[in-house]
């Protein structure tokens, strides 16, 4: 029993088993619309979304790589597969599903999941802001009817009253306890007020119905040759991607939350063998669902139990629930998600503005937009993190600087100091006075760093200049570093690298380096 309760968290201090479950139940009715909503952009059927969101769900939360981490289907995913589903169908979809999940278990094995590493912490930022955006406006569609029009007049007005009512619930319960989670106790509040006093207004069952079985096994009927596999792989390599960048972010966001250390590699080959079974078992896969997860975390979820119990309840209210379930007010998962983008939303980062470098705030403040009006978190995130480095290659080329003096020998040195690379090979040759200089240079990389091939050439070139004039020129204080980089140029580019016995110096070409 021990090693299962460690298995499942729960042996972690300050974990509570009745905080798991009831954070489950809340995540579990929170799924729903979201499931079917999202099965329905990517023109397939409501269960496809649940049974995606359940199997996803109980895979990740028993073998994932971060405890309290919520799966499901996602918009991002289905965003990526509707023009697959109306070209060629639900079997097409499910086989794609299948290989994106064969393609993040190889990426989980290859363990590429620690180069979110290389995710800048602006990008981190500017990904969240655009993400609590997109939550809050992706429930304006909550606003219209089945037909599309908007509510208006009395069922606008009860709409509306049991949205804020849900978020000032979700506001002022916790000053008061935390023995239940306050988007659970939301829920039930305004959903009994609806059932006691015969309120009609709008319900999960009028999206659809999530009436259904256990997700039947099923092999996609696709034709298995090269063709297929053509028609699926680009398809599935942006699944795979997308999903395993949202996820991976997510995992990343909720370390910082709870303060704990998730494992990247372990999500990685967990967010494939979920996606594998989910197209195995009918459902159109997915990856980390950010709001979900941090409803579940926000109720006091820190143990797998949670997932777990979400995933499970799922099922039920699908195989055995479904007429109750229907009945659920959409205002109040409404409200739900509402508090959940202003939670989400880093309003810290505004404050920060006039302290933070120009360079960081604008690298923000574009993954904020690109997220918010493209709706693609994936992109976003690349984006982001070639403008940074981008931004970091352009602030390192303007910094290189060099300090000039003549000994008392006559002979000029040249302290550089700031990195030599490619973006700042021409402000590098600008220091230097190749007609003006005497007879004898020291180019002095004590505070500087070689870093590529252009550098190397870049000072191929201007030795070569000082040698055309009969000028001597030494370089000084390389690190081992760059000086294993120079050594390996040398059948590249013509560059002399003088030995550091001093007796063996004269017998070298007078353009070389020392120590």
């Amino acid at each position: 029993m021990n090693k299962f309760q460690q298995f499942l968290g729960l042996s972690g201090e300050g974990v509570s088993i009745r905080a798991e479950i009831l954070s489950g139940v809340t995540v579990a009715l929170a799924l729903i619309p979201e499931a079917v909503a999202f099965a329905l952009i990517a023109d397939l059927s409501p269960l496809t979304g649940l049974y995606a969101a359940f199997v996803m769900g109980l895979v990740t939360a028993l073998f994932g790589g971060r405890p309290g981490m919520i799966s499901g289907a996602t918009g991002a995913v289905a965003l990526v597969l509707v023009s697959l589903s109306k070209s060629h169908g639900p079997e097409y979809i499910f086989a794609a599903v299948v290989l994106a999940g064969v393609l993040q278990v190889i990426a989980g094995g290859l363990k590429l999941g620690t180069l979110m590493r290389l995710v800048p912490h602006p990008v981190i930022l500017g990904f969240v802001n655009g993400l609590a955006i997109i939550i809050g406006m992706s429930q304006i569609v909550q606003f219209k009817t089945a037909d599309g029009s908007w509510l208006h007049g009395q069922p606008l007005l009860i709409f509306c009253g049991f949205v804020v009512l849900t978020m000032l619930i979700i506001w002022l319960l916790p000053k008061l306890t935390k023995a239940v989670p306050s988007s659970l106790a939301a829920i039930l509040a305004v959903w009994g007020i609806v059932t006691i006093f015969s309120i009609t207004t709008k319900n999960v069952g009028d999206i659809a119905s999530i009436s259904g079985g256990f997700p039947p096994f099923h092999i996609p009927a696709v034709p298995l040759s090269w063709d297929t596999f053509a028609i699926i792989l680009p398809y599935a390599a942006i699944v795979a991607g997308v999903g395993l960048i949202e996820s991976l972010l997510t995992l990343n966001i909720l370390d910082e939350i709870t303060e704990t250390r998730g494992n990247s590699n372990r999500e990685a080959l967990a967010q494939g063998t979920a996606n594998i079974l989910s197209g195995f078992f009918s459902g159109m896969g997915g990856c980390a669902m950010i709001g979900q997860s941090l409803i579940n975390i926000s109720s006091g979820a820190r143990a797998r139990l949670s997932a777990i119990t979400a995933a499970l309840l799922l099922l039920v209210f699908v195989m055995f629930g479904s007429r109750v379930i229907e009945l659920l007010p959409m205002a109040a998962l409404t409200g739900v998600m509402l508090m959940v983008s202003i939670g989400t939303f880093e309003w810290a980062s505004l404050r920060t503005f006039k302290r933070m470098p120009r360079s960081d705030i604008f690298v923000m403040v574009v993954v904020t937009v690109v997220t918010a009006v493209l709706d693609n978190l994936a992109l976003a995130v690349v984006i982001g993190v070639i403008v940074s480095a981008l931004v970091f290659s352009w602030d390192n080329a303007i910094r290189i600087r060099a300090r000039k003096h003549i000994d008392e020998f006559g002979v000029k040195h040249y302290e550089i100091y700031g990195p030599l690379f490619f973006g700042s090979i021409t402000v590098f040759n600008t220091k230097f006075d190749v007609l003006g200089d005497p007879e004898q240079i020291v180019i002095d990389f004590a505070e500087s760093r070689v870093v590529d091939m252009s550098a190397i050439e870049a000072l191929h070139r201007l030795t070569k200049r000082y040698e055309k004039l009969g000028k001597k020129v030494r370089i000084q204080h390389l690190s081992e570093t760059c000086k294993k980089l120079l050594k390996n140029a040398e059948d590249i580019i013509d560059v002399n690298v003088m030995p550091t016995d001093r007796s063996q110096r004269s017998k070298r070409a007078s353009v070389g380096l020392v120590d």
